[in-house]
């Protein structure tokens, strides 16, 4: 079932560059820009206009037999396409990452059947880049010519992942971070509470604030960060082992938490965690500077490694050592 999504307000003015001209749009559109901006809301109302019965400026009816199909995930003339562990709710575990090849020739089978109301069909694919370079592959020849009132849309948040290929046959448009203000003002306006240091974390991205606003994870935060402020202090290996099911979560943080320490050595601000500022302030001042620098380019660079079957336990290890060490050769 797809719930009826209203469109983000950062995103209206866009929204109504792209739905100006209905009969003008492209074959393939490809929604780029951080996570956290709403761009698969938007890619679904695009969709959502586009199949109903009753379109107008503001978008679908919300009435027409169109939109209670759309509602309900069962319009014949749509496809949501996504790894397959997320569309079942399974989370990214291995084996789930991936768009594969038997759900890109499914989209192909569909297309060649004739359009069940007779007018437009879309399929869109979320997040592009989990598109394998086999089932990018077996899209091309339907994305390079697909049949008449046909849209694809792609989101992505990482377009330099997709095969040049795919890339040349899609309308680029980006979805960029709303202001401050504003993603504020509507954080606050969802009853969220320390609105303003979960939209430092998230880099500005308002619906990655509140994915953080989950407590369970705010417990994590807070156990992981105060391991990274003492690492003299902390048992390594047993923090890496209670992290290993969550080393992307775990990368994120220590990414930014080294951001924060060079920003906090340099010009004495931070820009993620504004809670920890004082203590990242202290830790900035006890650490080798050059390696501070190394380490936060190695974990960087090591980022490429989060979407492989590694042991995570591992990975993360190797991570907290390194940081560590930086004490010690100041020191």
């Amino acid at each position: 079932m797809i719930a009826s999504m209203s469109l983000h307000p950062w995103n209206e003015a866009l929204w109504r560059r792209l739905t100006a001209e209905r009969d003008k749009l492209p074959h393939a559109l490809l929604l780029h820009g951080p996570a956290g901006v709403g761009k698969k809301a938007l890619a679904l109302e695009l969709a959502r206009w586009l199949l109903c019965g009753r379109p107008g400026a503001a978008g679908a009816c919300g009435e027409c037999r169109s939109c209670l199909w759309l509602g309900q995930g069962s319009h014949p003339d749509f496809r949501l396409i996504e790894p397959e562990a997320e569309a079942a709710g399974q989370g990214a575990g291995k084996g789930g990452r991936l768009i594969t090849v038997e759900q890109v020739r499914q989209v192909v089978d569909f297309l060649a059947l004739s359009a069940h109301q007779g007018g437009w069909r879309a399929v869109l694919l979320s997040p592009a880049e989990s598109l394998g370079p086999s089932a990018a592959n077996a899209l091309l020849k339907t994305l390079e010519e697909p049949p008449p009132k046909t849209l694809f849309i792609l989101v992505s948040h990482q377009p330099r992942r997709l095969l040049p290929t795919v890339l040349s046959r899609c309308r680029k448009v980006g979805v960029a971070l709303p202001e401050p203000g504003a993603a504020l003002a509507w954080l606050q306006g969802q009853g969220l509470a320390g609105a303003q240091a979960l939209l430092a974390e998230a880099g500005g991205a308002p619906l990655l604030a509140l994915d953080y606003a989950d407590p369970e994870r705010q417990a994590r935060r807070r156990r992981f960060l105060q391991a990274l402020a003492q690492p003299g202090r902390t048992d390594l290996s047993a923090l890496a082992g209670e992290y290993q099911n969550r080393v992307a979560e775990a990368w994120g943080w220590l990414n930014r938490w080294l951001c924060d320490l060079i920003l906090a050595r340099s010009c004495g601000r931070v820009r993620y965690f504004h809670d920890q500022a004082d203590a990242l302030r202290e830790l900035a001042g006890r650490l080798d500077w050059p390696g501070l620098w190394a380490v936060h380019k190695g974990v960087q660079a090591d980022g490429r490694w989060l979407h492989h079957p590694l042991n995570g336990q591992l990975l993360l290890e190797s991570w907290l050592i390194r940081y560590a060490e930086l004490e010690e050769v100041r020191r």
